[in-house]
């Protein structure tokens, strides 16, 4: 029963392994061609949020190294190895009249075949080896309809073992054009989370060096300002209260007749969004009016130090704690929603599941945490934008409200379109003004096990930088001509 909602996490720790690897190789090719850089590059992780999140991740690599000898180490490893050959294959070929055995390179493993389509206007017969082309022939193409064969379908696979090429044969009298489209996936297909595992963990890190070269003062003071946010009480409260939350969630009987994944997963995601919103409004409204009101900005504005530096700064800094919480809390959720695939089956007397649907349920919930986290750093920007003019409790209000509308907006423009034309002036207004909060919001899909594409990540991460920039751009506006004296 461990190794079943265990694995998954295995799986989320291998991607992590593999990350730090990479990071580390990076950092020793660095030392040995420019030590001094190294060193530096280290005092910017050493000082900075990443430090916490990287002995996050040496948990994770110990969580690897513990449950290794108990996983499917060998089925995974061959299938991460043989990941980058996966796809689609295409091959086209002209086949002379009546040629038996025509050699058509095509290496593969049948077993990992899922799919394929062969097309030919002619008669065509296809083979795994020479001269079987009549006692046993992998595919009969009948010229002008093509011959498909996938996983659901009836017939037999045709192909078995290790192939490194077919054989076909014409059975016409004029040429065959002939093309073979062979779709191959890994043996265990949940290996692609691993290489995006991995590579999340670099960017995360070649992120904040990135931006510590582009812009070292506001860095400076974004490190220090996240130090201050998750030295704070608050942060523990909520890092400590979210996992207790999301540990409850297993136990809770949601009354659902068997969707209770779902509603954990729901409640899970909601819970981390609200908590990480709450987290990131007080610490906008104690990091930046609070400064302000004190003069202790002004003391920071008298060395040379922009006030873009410090309005950037501070909101990096707000992001960097903010993305610390979520990290935290969404392993947790991740080991959460694995474990209640198999709690549940338990409880309701049904067939003990498989590690590979207490996987697929885990890992649906990756793109839910990355839609709360942009969600959240939308309502930072606007609460750090606030808090150049306003103290804590009128920008909590203003944010509450924001939160709540733009939300909302969606069904106000429905309801105004036809109707009242001040419904339909307001509702146009609120959705130009305000962020559309409701396209982050598919918690219900997500929930549903619905799978999200990249396209719609890739926009929606789009709208949400575009939308903290013109609210950076506010804030800078509102902070420049502040008096600080």
């Amino acid at each position: 029963m461990l190794k079943l909602w265990l694995t998954p996490l295995w799986l989320l720790a291998l991607g992590v392994t593999l990350g730090l690897a990479i990071l580390a190789l990076l950092f020793g090719l660095l030392w040995v061609l420019n030590r001094k850089a190294a060193e530096g590059v280290w005092a910017a992780v050493s000082e900075s949020v990443l430090m916490p999140i990287l002995w996050l991740g040496v948990g994770m690599v110990a969580l690897f190294a513990f449950a290794y000898p108990q996983m499917p180490t060998d089925q995974v490893i061959e299938s991460l190895w043989r990941l980058p050959s996966m796809g689609t294959q295409t091959v086209t070929q002209t086949i002379e009249p009546r040629s038996e055995d025509v050699e058509v390179p095509f290496a593969m493993i049948a077993e990992e075949v899922v799919a394929y389509r062969i097309e030919s206007d002619q008669d065509l017969r296809v083979a795994a080896a020479p001269e079987l082309a009549y006692s046993r022939p992998a595919a009969v193409v009948q010229g002008g309809e093509p011959y498909e064969w996938n996983t659901k379908s009836k017939l037999p696979r045709g192909l078995t073992g290790e192939v490194d090429a077919v054989y076909l044969t014409n059975d016409g009298d004029a040429p065959a054009n002939v093309t073979l489209s062979f779709t191959s996936e890994a043996r265990t297909p949940e290996v692609k989370q691993i290489p995006i595992t991995a590579l999340s963990v670099v960017g995360i890190v070649l992120a904040y060096l990135a931006v510590r070269l582009v812009a070292p003062r506001a860095s400076t003071i974004s490190a220090a300002t996240a130090k201050e946010a998750i030295s704070q009480p608050l942060f523990l409260l909520f890092a400590i209260g979210g996992a207790i939350a999301l540990v409850c969630y297993i136990y809770i009987p949601y009354n659902t007749f068997g969707e209770d994944v779902k509603m954990l997963k729901d409640s899970g995601l909601s819970t981390i969004m609200v908590l990480s919103i709450l987290f990131a409004v007080w610490t906008a409204s104690v990091s930046v009016a609070d400064e302000i009101e004190g003069k202790t900005a002004l003391t920071l504005l008298s060395k040379p130090i922009s006030r873009r530096d410090f309005i950037l700064g501070k909101y990096l800094g707000i992001l960097w704690s903010a993305l610390l919480l979520f990290v935290i809390l969404g392993v947790i959720l991740m080991g959460c929603v694995s474990y209640k695939v198999v709690y549940d089956a338990r409880e309701t007397s049904n067939p003990t599941p498989d590690w590979q649907l207490c996987n697929a349920e885990m890992v649906s919930t990756a793109p839910g945490l990355v839609l709360a986290f942009l969600e959240t750093g939308m309502l930072a920007a606007i609460s750090v934008a606030i808090s150049t003019r306003l103290p804590m409790l009128p920008n909590l209000l203003i944010c509450g409200a924001v939160y709540v509308l733009g939300h909302l907006t969606p069904l106000i423009v429905q309801s105004g379109v036809g109707q009242n034309e001040f419904v339909k002036f307001f509702g146009r207004l609120l959705s130009v003004v305000l962020p559309m909060l409701d396209h982050l919001n598919i918690q219900a899909a997500i929930a549903g096990g619905n799978a999200v594409p990249f396209a719609y990540l890739g926009w929606v991460t789009l709208y949400a930088l575009v939308y903290i920039t013109v609210a950076m751009l506010v804030a800078l506006l509102l902070f420049e001509d502040r008096d600080l004296a």
